[in-house]
């Protein structure tokens, strides 16, 4: 992974507008939004872009009294306002808000999620309002931004005409969206299991409209709309409908436009997920058929049905090599382990549910029995959607036969799914790992640690306990190249990270790799060792990009080289990439939360924090009980407005759940308990603070320095200058090998910096910055100018630390209004008129 997640008293995780007025309730619908102000004649200034349109309708609204429709319009409007959706549209100016009479009109102009998730939310806003019964219609289309007779805004366009027609079909509670903004909607995987075609339907003049009701969690209603039931369905070789035809002049503009716009958002859209669900199909009607490719499978954990419960790591090894062996074939699409071991432990599997939630169409499961010297694997083949069973087989030989058990197998599913198999990926899937059974076993206890040491506190005990396993496997058979690559990988973590980032280790990482090429020099695992050990070790960007090209060749189904393609835009600011490149990755593998965690962490450095939210809310619906994701969820109120009771609660929630969860959040807490200035939760949370310290993206600040912190807020003096220098003692260890390292000499500056020793800290911190320059890395780049703001704070350098932040807070990083209001780091600068001014400048709009 591209970092740990975990932050402290520092801000902490890298793994890697104008407003518009308030809406009024004076207007009627077709007096704002018809076209008839315009003019018939062509404008030549006209400029058009794709609205994506929310109209909200309060159903009964004429029935009510003058006193009661204005009460009903006030408090829909407090609803809309306090949605995530329209508050992050309306604070980067990309909102218009209409009145209409007896609902308003949204026009969103970023994505067709953003009306449809707003919808939801405002849904289930209304829910503690059960005497406000709304119905929505969400349409997308060309629209032109104008003024009317009054000078306020207001749009124009045909578009907004099909979204009254959508919601007019609609009763109280249904969402239906236009077929078209149901497609673009059908892109993304998380949308499809709630859209719900409803057909094609002749409305008001004899438009034909095609509806889709959305549905989810019991937001919506999934009824058939009355209107529909008592009309009439168009269809073929029926009576002619005329559509709504805009003039001449307009159409060929509305046509130009939609063109440009197309080609605008090609190359300039970003993909704004929100929360998937998973919601069973009986409770939200009959969701259409996932479009998922033919040939793709995912490959469940084996069960073991060994007596010897220690044979489990052997169940996962037979399932990993037939996993792995099909990942090879570039004609099928395999899900990744990460997102198939969840479904480890489940019992009375839904293979259709799990089909569906990874988007696949087949399954493959299977037991192991191993017993003594002979072994046993029995596998079938499932058609998910149709639960036809399509391949079955057993398998009983001596248990040294197990890797061609695993390739046979392998070979079947192959020409089951009637995939095209190439010599090359037919020579890799029937090439051994290794001939020796303990030294197989006890690299897959190494992997296993390896995989899951980023969520485990300690991280470095999990780490060097992989490097144990995998020397031994690699002492036994020296030629076990897959050992050799994930010792490799457990090497250059363990620099990357800070952990032991001397130059030893990282000879260690040459050498694993260096042996790993000379096994199998053109292997997809040597390309991707190559391409982190380029860019962790040696930031070589251009060099790891021609490597994960090759990687991604020979390795077609695995997402690390897109994880890492996005880590290294991210680093290099090319954000919109690695956003891309990290959602190809969830395509890869749907199911692990580390994947969109992670791009949670860009929408934070971008300070989009409701993205983030959305993003983080997917993580939890995969995994509800993690308790570092719940607290980085929790974070983000923190961050984004100040306001760290959210965090502090579920601290609270989660020890009472498992008071021993504290260890993997304990980093959120005391941030929290710090910004609180809450010295009894800062000592609990620092009681149970993991041994490898409190680390600021890879920044290896040392436990002593958190403890020095706490103590300081406290008032113990002494105890505080005791733990600054046993803080500073390990930084000039981290820097005593290797002055040129940048993240050591920040923590050797910081410590200095608390000591008093104002020349060492200052300089330590400027050379901390050039060593680690905006080009280099985006993200260390911007958190060590930020750490030399608060040197320069620390040691009485008011000016050259406010220098220091202007240019901080310009950068994306996870500097944020949050921190600066509350965190008592900043304490020298408070009062001064030119930080209020900043921290201002990070406010929420």
């Amino acid at each position: 992974m591209e970092a740990s997640y975990r932050h402290v008293c520092f801000p902490a995780k890298d793994l890697l507008s104008t407003r518009v007025p308030r809406i009024g309730i004076i207007g009627h619908r077709n007096e704002v939004l018809t076209p008839g102000h315009m003019s018939a004649e062509p404008n030549s200034d006209l400029q058009l872009e794709i609205g994506y349109l929310l109209l909200i309708d309060v159903v009964g609204y004429s029935k009510l009294l003058v006193n009661e429709q204005v009460e009903l319009l006030q408090e829909l409007n407090q609803i809309v306002r306090s949605t995530p959706s329209f508050r992050d549209a309306e604070g980067k100016g990309k909102l218009i808000r209409l009145p209409t009479g007896d609902g308003m009109a949204l026009v969103f102009f970023r994505s067709p999620e953003e009306p449809a998730q707003c919808a939801l939310e405002i849904h289930q806003a209304s829910k503690s309002h059960p005497h406000l019964q709304l119905r929505m219609g969400v349409h997308s289309g060309p629209v032109n931004q104008i003024s009317d007779v009054n000078d306020r805004s207001n749009v124009a366009g045909t578009g907004i005409n099909v979204a009254q027609r959508v919601m007019d079909c609609g009763d109280a509670g249904h969402i239906l969206l236009s077929k078209h903004v149901a497609d673009d909607l059908a892109q993304y995987r998380h949308w499809q299991p709630f859209l719900h075609d409803l057909g094609e339907w002749e409305v008001k003049h004899g438009l034909r409209l095609n509806l889709v009701n959305l549905s989810k969690d019991g937001l919506g209603n999934s009824a058939i709309p009355e209107k529909l039931k008592r009309g009439r369905r168009w269809k073929k070789g029926g009576t002619p409908v005329r559509p709504v035809r805009p003039l001449r002049w307009l159409k060929f503009a509305l046509v130009a436009a939609f063109l440009l716009a197309m080609l605008a958002l090609t190359s300039t859209f970003l993909i704004f997920f929100h929360r998937a669900s998973s919601t069973t199909s009986a409770s939200l009607g009959s969701p259409a058929p996932l479009p998922v490719p033919e040939k793709s499978i995912a490959v469940l954990p084996f069960e073991n049905l060994s007596d010897d419960k220690q044979n489990a790591y052997f169940a996962d090894g037979v399932q990993d090599e037939i996993l792995t062996d099909l990942a090879k074939v570039a004609d099928l699409k395999v899900i990744s382990r990460t997102s198939v071991m969840q479904y480890k432990n489940s019992v009375n599997r839904n293979l259709r549910e799990i089909a569906k939630a990874l988007g696949v169409a087949h399954v493959l499961e299977g037991t192991v029995q191993r017993s003594g010297d002979r072994v046993r694997v029995s596998a079938q083949l499932i058609d998910a959607r149709s639960d036809a069973h399509l391949w079955g087989e057993k398998y009983e030989r001596d248990i040294a036969d197990v890797f061609a058990i695993e390739n046979e197998l392998a070979e079947q599913i192959v020409s089951q799914l009637k995939s095209r198999l190439s010599p090359k990926e037919k020579a890799a899937i029937e090439e051994r790992p290794t001939a020796d059974l303990a030294a197989y076993d006890l690299y897959v206890r190494g992997k296993t640690l390896i995989a899951s040491a980023v969520f485990n506190a300690p991280q470095r005990d999990s780490l060097f306990e992989a490097v144990r396993l995998l020397d031994e496997a690699v002492k036994r058979d020296p030629n076990f190249a897959l050992a050799h690559y994930q010792l490799a990988h457990a090497y250059d973590q363990i620099y990357f990270v800070g952990i032991d980032h001397t130059p030893a280790r990282l000879a260690m990482a040459d050498d694993a790799i260096q042996k790993l090429r000379r096994l199998r020099p053109d292997s997809g695992e040597a390309h991707l060792a190559l391409a982190k050990h380029l860019y962790w070790c040696y930031f070589d960007y251009d060099r790891a990009r021609e490597e994960l090209d090759r990687a991604r060749q020979k390795l077609p189904n695995d997402p690390l080289p897109y994880l890492l393609a996005g880590y290294i835009d991210r680093r290099q600011s090319h954000w919109d990439e690695s956003t891309r490149n990290l959602e190809r990755a969830v395509e890869l593998d749907p199911q692990n939360p580390a994947v969109l965690q992670q791009i949670a962490l860009s929408y934070e450095c971008l300070r989009r924090y409701g993205d983030a939210e959305a993003i983080l809310d997917r993580a939890l619906l995969l995994t509800p009980k993690d308790a570092a994701t719940r607290a980085q969820r929790a974070a983000m109120k923190l961050h984004w407005r100040a306001d760290p009771q959210p965090l502090i609660s579920t601290v609270q929630a989660l020890l009472a759940e498992d008071p021993h969860a504290g260890a993997n959040m304990a980093e959120y807490w005391l941030e929290a308990a710090l910004c609180q200035r809450d010295t009894e939760s800062a000592s609990r949370a620092l009681a149970v603070l993991p041994t490898d310290g409190c680390y600021q993206q890879n920044i290896p600040f040392p436990r002593a320095l958190c403890e020095g912190k706490v103590a300081q807020l406290a008032g113990e003096k002494d105890t505080a200058r005791t733990a600054f220098t046993t803080a500073r003692a390990e930084a000039q260890k981290l820097v005593s090998d290797q002055p040129n390292y940048g993240e050591g000499l920040c923590v050797l500056a910081t410590a200095d910096a608390a000591l008093g020793h104002k020349e060492d800290a200052i300089r330590e911190g400027r050379r901390a910055v050039e060593l680690l320059p905006i080009t280099k890395d985006s993200i260390a780049g911007a958190t060590v100018i930020q750490d030399l703001a608060v040197i320069y704070a620390m040691t009485g350098e008011r000016d050259l630390a406010l220098e220091q932040l202007k240019i901080a807070v310009q950068l994306p990083g996870y500097l944020s209004y949050g921190q600066l209001r509350l965190d008592p780091r900043w304490d020298p600068l408070r009062g001064d008129p030119r930080f209020e001014k900043i921290v201002t400048s990070l406010a929420p709009k």
